[in-house]
């Protein structure tokens, strides 16, 4: 099995925001989001995201 895993926890506390970390837009997109498209493009046969 080809698995990736996409480390998304944290509260992004230091960056004095109520928003998660991995939620912050960048260019019209979430952070994780970008990360998730790289993952799929590699055509895992399972994409865990790990959020916490």
């Amino acid at each position: 099995m080809h698995a990736h895993v996409i480390l998304a926890a944290g509260q992004g506390t230091r960056m004095r925001s109520r928003l998660p970390k991995v939620l912050h837009p960048l260019l019209g997109k979430p952070l994780v989001a970008y990360a998730v498209e790289a993952a799929l493009a590699l055509e895992p046969e399972r994409l865990v995201v790990v959020v916490g």
